[in-house]
């Protein structure tokens, strides 16, 4: 099944979209990766959701992403009496660790970690932004602190500091649950949840060992202040606008955005766009004007994929969300002036045999305008070096792994088979050019290049290129 777009997509699975035939309907509209949200699911429902892709996956017969989506840790405010107190602007809250029910003059936060770490001036918000405070005054165990944005303080409502970095890790003792339970699982993605500093990255990738990817969700302006140094760990990054427009000015997340699309690029990490691409879709068959524009930007700016959340999981039209998200990228995809973009935003290739040998297929795929760029790929670095490339050219990469393939399907561009390795350089080659017209992507007396590492099935040995015809006698599989 060929995609007729680079751009992925990642749906998320919920109430809606729950069954296997459900998720087969997604598939077929579109969708290359399917999302998993902790946060909702429990690790017995996790468990069946995987159970149902990989049914699909094989029914269909291509690799198919699994991302499981960790909570991270949730801090709330303590009880209050009558479930909620109103807060005019200029008002006083003072919040201590007294686990006594709360009132107008004083609330329980159970976040020691927060009172080690809030200073005067920093901006304490409630319930995702609706109330905001400014800290005023900081003593062990008690925070004063002034009413900016008037409204209500309720019961175990969630509290931000943006301009905090807070002593906690990255993974509660929930996380750590559930990240076992996914890896054992199977899947092939994890989105990591609260990331402040590269040590929470390199934390998760400690205890995945390498069983499964991770994806950092950039939602905090302490990890965009610290971006360059979190993708050098990270696998992948996601753009996590909802809570980057709670923690920071809503007219900042767009340039987040660009940065962080244009950094995955320039150092060949994939970046996923989320939150609200197509909202009104949850209750409406069509998008706004204004979401498909959104989708289209992301598309532009070379994001690897594009996800919907509450779209998928729980609104009324699932499947025609995928649909619309795919058509929109078909379309952005055949504008001339993608393509344009696409090339001005390209970053020189790295000092390596690995990048100077995907930067020349890149070229002379392009400039032979050949059929296909094939990737020989073990661990998917090859895959990912062309990619980051950005090529005219469909990439179709070869891997002896199931799960290089299901890891490959959040990359932009790329269409991964899962076939055994090549016997030797013939056998390479030509195994290539079956493929590539099995899977409609080359026909009899067109040119395909073929892109290895030498000797056969060494990780990230990428450093041989070739350019083959395609014959007839490939017809024949």
């Amino acid at each position: 099944m060929r995609r007729l777009r680079r751009a992925k997509i990642v749906a998320t699975l919920g109430p809606a979209s729950g069954s296997p035939a459900m998720i087969d309907k997604l598939f077929k509209a579109g969708a290359d990766v399917f999302r998993i949200n902790m946060s909702h699911t429990s690790q017995d429902r996790m468990r069946d959701l995987v159970e149902m892709i990989r049914q699909v996956e094989d029914a269909n017969g291509r690799p198919i992403g699994i991302l499981a989506d960790l909570q991270g840790p949730k801090l709330r405010l303590g009880t209050i009496r009558d479930g909620a107190i109103a807060v005019k602007q200029g008002d006083t809250v003072v919040f201590d660790q007294d686990p006594a029910i709360g009132g107008a003059d004083r609330i329980y936060l159970p976040h020691p970690e927060i009172f080690v770490a809030v200073e005067p001036g920093h901006t304490l918000l409630i319930d995702d932004g609706k109330v905001r405070l400014t800290v005023t005054k900081t003593e062990p165990g008690r925070i004063t602190a002034r009413v900016e944005v008037a409204g209500k303080l309720s019961d175990r409502k969630g509290i931000s500091v943006p301009d905090t970095t807070i002593p906690l890790s990255a993974l509660g003792t929930k996380d750590l649950s559930d990240l076992e339970a996914a890896l054992e699982a199977g899947v092939d993605w994890i989105a990591l949840s609260f990331v402040q500093r590269p040590e929470d990255v390199a934390e998760a990738k400690k205890l995945t060992r390498g069983r499964a990817l991770i994806m950092v969700k950039v939602e905090k302006p302490q990890a965009v202040n610290r971006l360059t140094e979190i993708n050098e760990i990270a696998d992948a990054l996601m753009v996590a606008r909802g809570d980057l427009g709670v923690e920071m000015p809503l007219e900042k997340v767009p340039g987040v955005q660009k940065q962080m699309t244009r950094l995955g690029r320039a150092t060949g990490k994939p970046v996923v766009v989320a939150t609200q691409m197509l909202e009104s879709m949850i209750a409406s068959p069509v998008p706004t004007r204004a979401e498909v524009s959104d989708v289209a930007t992301a598309i532009y700016e070379g994001a690897d994929a594009v996800m919907l959340s509450a779209e998928s999981a729980a609104g009324q039209y699932p499947v025609e969300a995928v649909s619309t998200m795919s058509r929109i990228a078909q379309q952005v995809e055949s504008d001339p002036h993608y393509r344009e973009i696409i090339n001005g935003q390209r970053a020189q290739p790295e000092a390596t045999g690995a990048d100077a040998i995907a930067d020349a297929a890149r070229h002379i795929a392009d400039t032979l305008d050949l059929a296909a760029v094939i990737c020989w790929t073990s661990s998917g670095s090859t895959a990912l070096r062309v990619a980051r490339e950005r090529p005219r050219p469909p990439i179709v990469a070869l891997s002896p792994k199931t799960e290089t393939g299901r890891r490959l399907a959040a990359v932009w561009g790329v269409h991964c088979v899962v076939t055994e390795d090549a016997h030797d350089q013939d056998d390479m080659v030509d195994r290539a050019c079956r493929i590539a017209f099995r899977e409609g992507f080359a026909k009899p007396g067109q040119r395909v290049i073929v892109v290895a590492g030498v000797p056969l099935g060494t990780p990230g040995a990428t450093n041989m290129l070739r350019i083959a015809y395609v014959g007839d006698d490939d017809i024949a599989d």
